[in-house]
Order: C-alpha cells, then structure tokens, then sequence
C-alpha cells in the first residue's frame, strides 16, 4: 500500500467516523430532555401533557376615556392595565398598523374589575382585554354625543382581535364590551363602536336581520316586551341580570348595554319588542338549544315594575 492510499482510506474513515458522531449526537438531542436552569434547580420540560389549555377564554374591548398621552399614562402607571392599547391614529410599519401591548398575554391584566359573563366571574383570570383610545361621551347625558371611532384605528382594532380569537379559539359570544361584564358600573365602549364591523370580519355575534324582522312576529319595534320574557333571554345569552319580572334600575342598566352593543340607535334600556327579538335571534344562531320562547306584546299587568 502506498503512502497516498493509505492517507485516503485513513481520510474516508475519519470522514465516516465523524459523520457517525453527528448523527448520535443529533439522536441524541432528539431523544434527550430538554433541561431548563432556574437558579437552583432545573426543568425537565420534555414532557408536555394534554390535559392542559389556555386562561384566556374571553375577548373584552374598553375605551380609554382620554387622549393618546394620557391613556399610555395611566394604563403603564396606575393600578389598571390592559394587554393592548390600540392608539387614536396607529402609525404603519410596512404596511400594517402598530398596536401597543402593555402586558403579555400570559399574564393577568387589570382590566376587568368586578365582572360577570356566562357565569364566569372576575373575568380579569380569564380574558385578554383591548383599551381603545377614545373619549367617549362628549356632552351631557341629557343630550349625549359620543366620539367617532376612526377607520385607520377600527382596522387595528379588527386585525388584533382576529388574531386573539384565532389563537385561543373564543366564540362570537365571549367577544365583549367592558359594559356587557358589568352592565351596573361601565358603559364602554359605548355606542359608537361598530360591533356589526367587527362581526362582519369574524370577530364578535352579531344577530341575521332576517331571523330578527321574524322574532318581531307582527309587532312594532318600540311595542313593549315582557320583561321578565327579555331577563330570561339576556341571562341566556350571557349578562348577569335578574329573572324576577321587575324593571328596576339594574334591570334598566343590563338592557342598556345589550343595546349600546346590538341596537346603538336606542339604549334608553326600556324592554321593547326589537330589543326582544334581538335577543331572541342571537340565541337562534348560537344558542340553538337554550329552550327560551318568544314573547307576545306584554299586557299592561305583566309589563314589570318601573323605580
């Protein structure tokens, strides 16, 4: 064997042995835990199991009540948060919006506060919450006027939330406003925020016009509805809400909401016959099974209690 052979062979088995060593050295790293050093200990987390699943099962939107400036203040400063603030004007970076995210989604933000939805309560552990950048009502309750939500932030707002509900998989009815969670205290965010925008892009319930114009069943949108008819219908569909048949100030304020969101044109919270068959189409399209009929025109006996 000459010397040049010799070098060969011993070139090809070098070559042969170290192509070994990288394949049992990525065997290796496949089948080997993954090892995470926290200080003290370390982590074995090659294992994930299955029974496991995401906090976040709800979706709600606030408006901020300030300017720009204000809202990052407050929101970075004071003892309430939000994951998102989405500003009046986002500025674009290759063509898409910018949003703001002040707490990551793992975590719990202070959004909610005192809350109801669905029977789930303290709604903060369980929901990612968007703040708005908006000023809300602009004049007196007594002839009130709301700011315009802008179409370069609705776009932001649109894009975010789709995202959100595409990745922890929130249904259309658990998409809601800060009002719609506690109906007694807040009213963002408010009447001017096109809920039907966002449903049309897949984000939030809105009712089928066909399906409500049918639940109206021949009668006038402003005739007066059973209220305790319309308790049990808002109960179902989510809002905390008592089922007695009285019209009291509480009562008022969860009819309010539900319109503020689906009937922005009138939210005096009086119980008519739109705001019934409202409710009675969205729980045709996502709550088939909830077993609540539809009420006749109220008599004056069992029209409920006014305060």
């Amino acid at each position: 064997m000459t010397a040049g052979s010799a070098g060969r062979r011993g070139g090809v088995h070098g070559a042969r042995v170290l192509a070994a060593a990288c394949i049992a050295a990525l065997l290796s790293a496949c089948s080997a835990p993954t090892l995470v050093d926290r200080g003290s200990y370390l982590a074995d987390t090659g294992h994930p199991a299955r029974g496991a699943d995401s906090r976040v099962r709800f979706l709600v939107l606030h408006y901020t009540e300030s300017d720009d400036q204000r809202a990052r203040f407050v929101l970075t400063h004071d003892e309430v948060s939000a994951h998102y603030l989405v500003p009046s004007h986002p500025s674009y970076r290759d063509g898409k919006p910018v949003v703001l995210q002040l707490v990551p989604e793992s975590e719990r933000a202070w959004h909610a506060g005192v809350s109801d939805w669905q029977g789930t309560t303290e709604l903060n552990a369980a929901s990612i919450g968007i703040e708005i950048v908006n000023a809300g009502p602009l004049d007196a309750p007594a002839n009130r006027t709301w700011q315009a939500y802008p179409p370069d932030q609705v776009e932001a707002v649109v894009k975010l939330a789709q995202d959100i509900v595409a990745r922890y998989r929130i249904p259309p009815t658990r998409v809601v406003a800060h009002s719609d969670i506690a109906p007694q205290r807040k009213i963002d965010p408010g009447p001017a925020f096109p809920w039907q925008a966002l449903a049309r892009a897949g984000v939030g319930a809105w009712p089928d016009d066909a399906t409500v114009a049918a639940r109206l069943a021949g009668r006038a949108p402003g005739d007066p509805a059973e209220v305790r008819g319309l308790q049990l219908k808002l109960a179902r569909y989510g809002y905390d809400v008592a089922t007695d048949g009285v019209l009291d100030a509480r009562t008022r304020r969860v009819f309010a909401a539900f319109q503020m969101h689906f009937r922005p044109a009138d939210y005096s919270g009086n119980p008519d016959a739109q705001t019934d068959a409202i409710a009675q189409a969205l729980l045709d399209k996502y709550f088939p099974d909830a077993g609540v009929p539809i009420t006749a025109p109220a008599a004056a006996a069992g029209h409920g209690t006014t305060p």
